[in-house]
């Protein structure tokens, strides 16, 4: 059975048990990362998921807080002994980022290196992303700071559904691409220039008809607030949780 497992949950600031947001996808093909933060060579091991799994990763856009892991997941990869392809999937402001960072620790010189795919995305609604026998994946640019794309995943046999926002201000091409969907997973960072508020999300959750929601990217540490799901409740109907570092949903 397919799952999601949330690796992190944290806004841009984390603490000792909320490491910044991002998740896997994980099935009987391989495991997705969607992000890539913290350390992965610890993160994915206290996840329960095998690094030599990772076929794929998508990143939403160039905060580092969503790719900082990349240095250390590639070249601990490579260090490992990895051999096997690795597909690297974004918009190009992304991705030409992600390679002149790894330029600086230059990389072309490590022997040995496996293969690193980059595939470039067009700034496009529903851009199919990835499709398999277990689920296809889907990619919309989102309102943010930079370029940045939301992400949706429908899985095959189940016929369920899940969209994760990234960082975004509210936008119609959020509610398109969750539509209906059975899980929408949405930031809740605060209201202001590229960001949402916990009640924004459950609007853009109401307004999608999505069956539930799940709150990620909310402060933590000092400036932790208890009532971000009552908050979001305000315009949602449907359930709504808090994602905690290491939730697993099943698909």
């Amino acid at each position: 059975m397919p799952q999601l497992v949330f690796l992190g949950s944290s806004n841009s600031i984390p603490d000792p048990v909320h490491e910044n947001t991002h998740m896997a996808v994980v099935g009987e093909s391989g495991t997705l990362l969607i992000d890539c933060a913290g350390n992965p060579l610890v993160r994915l091991p206290q996840a329960g998921l095998e690094l030599e799994a990772v076929t794929d990763i998508i990143l939403t856009h160039f905060h580092p807080d969503h790719v900082g892991g990349i240095p250390l997941l590639l070249m601990d990869l490579w260090l490992l002994g990895r051999k096997r392809e690795l597909n690297l999937t974004g918009l190009a402001y992304t991705l030409d980022r992600v390679e002149k960072m790894m330029d600086l620790y230059g990389w072309q010189t490590w022997p040995g290196f496996f293969p690193v795919n980059f595939i470039r995305l067009p700034e496009k609604e529903m851009t199919p992303v990835v499709e398999n026998s277990e689920w296809r994946i889907y990619a919309s640019p989102v309102c943010h700071l930079i370029p940045n794309i939301g992400v949706r995943v429908e899985f095959l046999n189940s016929r369920k559904t899940f969209a994760y926002s990234s960082d975004t201000e509210p936008c119609p091409a959020v509610v398109r691409l969750a539509r209906e969907v059975d899980v929408l997973v949405h930031e809740a960072t605060g209201a202001g220039h590229g960001h949402s508020s916990a009640a924004q999300a459950g609007e853009i959750a109401r307004q999608a008809a999505a069956k539930s929601l799940y709150l990620v990217h909310y402060p933590t540490r000092n400036f932790n607030d208890s009532t971000l799901a009552d908050q979001a409740r305000a315009a949602f109907k449907g359930p709504v949780s808090l994602a905690r570092d290491f939730l697993v949903l099943n698909f």
